[in-house]
């Protein structure tokens, strides 16, 4: 299996790209049967444009320096790599990313594919270092942070996982793997299924997905003792009036009584 259909280039100061992974890993709880759906999710295509000029963060502040320019010559070897990993050359393709990583350190996705790479080949500990280090290059890389938990928790390091969903979550709280990646942890590994509940609801919100998501928060609700909270109310159509009628009083409403006639004057019977 390839380990994503596009991969692309990632600068340290910006995220103007980012790589597709590979699927992720199916998890099960011991003793359920619904375990296979609880599966882990990789961080997909990002496609965010460099922006042309940052606003500054603070009133009367200078703007942040505009992210350096990607070589020519780095996308070139880059995309030489992922012909590698793509033919299978998986041993050559190594080599390329650690140059490219040497080479361009201001670079966080030749470490993180390179990560990856290691974590295919079931070398969890050298893919966990790298992609700690593909971290320290960019600490908003919201991949490098979701990967990274993905191989903490192959690794049976549930709590540092935890932490590395929630560093791609304070980067981007819109980013639904880390939320869905979130809430098999905790549901499987920690023992939390309210903040289980909580992140996948969230997943749900953000995606749209309905299975099996729908089924694992029922049994979430079902463990939990937490209920679906009430849809809002609809309100009844109104028909409209037909035309030239009254304005309809209200029920209690009391006809207003005619204006006295004035007094009659002198003379007058």
């Amino acid at each position: 299996m390839l380990l994503g259909a596009t991969l692309l280039l990632s600068a340290c100061s910006s995220t103007p790209l980012e790589p597709s992974t590979e699927a992720g890993a199916a998890v099960s709880s011991p003793g359920s049967s619904k375990g296979a759906d609880k599966q882990e999710q990789s961080s997909g295509a990002r496609t965010t444009a460099l922006p042309d000029a940052p606003a500054a963060t603070t009133a009367g502040a200078p703007p942040p320096a505009a992210p350096a320019e990607i070589p020519k010559r780095a996308t070139a070897d880059f995309d030489r790599a992922v012909g590698l990993m793509r033919a299978g050359n998986t041993t050559e393709a190594e080599l390329e990313f650690k140059q490219l990583a040497a080479g361009y350190p201001q670079l966080a996705a030749p470490l993180i594919n390179l990560g990856l790479l290691e974590r295919k080949a079931n070398r969890l500990e050298e893919a966990e270092a790298t992609l700690k280090s593909a971290t320290m290059r960019d600490a908003a890389s919201i991949v490098a942070w979701n990967e990274l938990g993905i191989t903490q928790r192959m690794r049976g390091e549930f709590k540092d996982a935890a932490d590395s969903y929630e560093h791609a979550l304070a980067a981007d709280p819109n980013f639904a793997p880390a939320h869905r990646n979130l809430a098999v942890l905790l549901d499987l590994y920690l023992g939390d299924p309210e903040r289980a509940l909580t992140e996948l609801e969230r997943y749900k919100e953000l995606t749209g997905e309905e299975k099996p998501v729908n089924g694992w928060i029922a049994e979430l609700r079902q463990r939990t003792g937490k209920r679906e909270p009430p849809k809002p109310a609809t309100p009844a159509p109104t028909e409209p009036a037909p035309a030239g009628a009254a304005p309809a009083q209200p029920a209690d409403a009391q006809p207003q009584d005619a204006p006295a006639a004035p007094p009659p004057k002198a003379g007058e019977s």
